[in-house]
């Protein structure tokens, strides 16, 4: 099977009421730990690369990793999605590698940096979109600005600050009416990264979680019920493997993340798209550093990249299993690029 359209993997996670798990990738063991999980739990799943990890891998070793993640399984429909695309030019090289997704995250300048005005936002995701819809390729957008920096990626706002670029729902209605994106990526309060929070008990010190506004997907799913949004940020963070990580030698107080419930409650409001890239680093930096600490006589490569997929894997399969993808992935015969250039036309 080949890659598939991001576009029908979304239609049909509404159709059933599920959100698909979104999993950023830079080398061979996640790709190989997030195909394992998807073919465990029968789901349909969205691989990602983001700028950073284009760069990294040289992008023709991740475009052949992914052929040979679409040979291998070829009863899963995956979708190959460009993570914060920061200009046309961006999204235009991810298409001509082979991605059946983009993201134009217009809601930063190409610096990927500076928030940009709502009139830029619409002008480049609209470009994206024009560029993009003829081949069959799906888009997302963003509106509002995250907290956190992420690959180099990311305004880096305070918690006070973040209020203030939070996604108005009046506006994601006039903007996806004026781009025609696929998918909408909306600012409600998470950040890229493992310390997703500044707030305190201002008694005991103690992290807080961050405040959410789920209000804004609600109201946001009330205007354009057959909107897809998606979820930024969305790494639960859970404290066992920030443990395994101190354990070990890691020094990472004050880490927090989103709770899984509140991502359901989104689900339930129309998020049918969840990136999660900090959990899987977390579960691979652990295992690394457990067989450094207890076996430091190993050196052999495979000795600790078998235990950190592994533990990636399990993160994986419970994400699928809590956003509910498990056991969709037969529901539907996968669309090719150009059965799904009818949709658009």
């Amino acid at each position: 099977m080949p890659l598939v359209p991001m576009r029908q993997i979304l239609d049909e996670a509404a159709k059933g009421g599920y959100g698909v798990g979104a999993f950023n990738v830079n080398n061979m063991e996640q790709i190989q730990a997030i195909m394992q999980a998807a073919n465990d739990t029968n789901s349909p799943v969205i691989i990602q690369a983001s700028r950073g990890a284009l760069k990294y891998s040289k992008m023709i070793y991740l475009k052949k990793l992914m052929e040979a993640a679409v040979e291998e399984y070829p009863h899963i429909p995956v979708a190959l999605h460009l993570d914060h695309g920061n200009s046309v030019e961006t999204c235009k090289m991810a298409i001509d590698l082979g991605f059946t997704s983009v993201m134009m995250d217009g809601s930063l300048a190409e610096d990927g940096k500076t928030p940009n005005s709502y009139e830029k936002n619409v002008e480049v995701t609209r470009a994206v979109v024009e560029l993009a819809h003829p081949l069959g390729v799906t888009v997302e957008g963003e509106l509002g600005c995250l907290g956190g920096i992420e690959d180099g990626h990311g305004a880096g706002l305070s918690d006070e600050a973040v209020k203030d670029h939070l996604t108005d729902p009046a506006q994601a209605e006039d903007f996806v009416k004026q781009t025609g994106v696929d998918a909408l990526a909306v600012a409600i309060g998470t950040s890229h990264g493992a310390y997703k929070s500044g707030r305190k008990d201002p008694k005991t010190g103690e992290v807080l979680p961050p405040t959410l506004a789920m209000d804004r997907i609600h109201e946001i799913h009330k205007r354009m019920p057959h909107c897809h949004m998606v979820m930024h940020g969305s790494s639960s963070v859970p404290q066992e493997l920030v443990d395994i990580i101190n354990k070990y030698g890691g020094k990472m107080p004050g880490t927090f993340g989103i709770p899984i419930e509140q991502i359901q409650d989104g689900i339930k409001h129309g998020v049918r798209k969840i990136n999660v890239d900090t959990d899987s680093r977390l579960a691979i930096t652990g295992a690394i550093r457990k067989v450094f600490a207890e076996q430091p006589e190993k050196f052999d490569p495979r000795d600790y990249l078998k235990p950190a997929r592994e533990a990636a894997y399990q993160v994986y399969l419970a994400r699928m299993k809590a956003f509910g993808q498990a056991g969709h992935a037969g529901d539907y015969k996968p669309m090719t690029l150009d059965e799904i250039k009818t949709i658009y036309r």
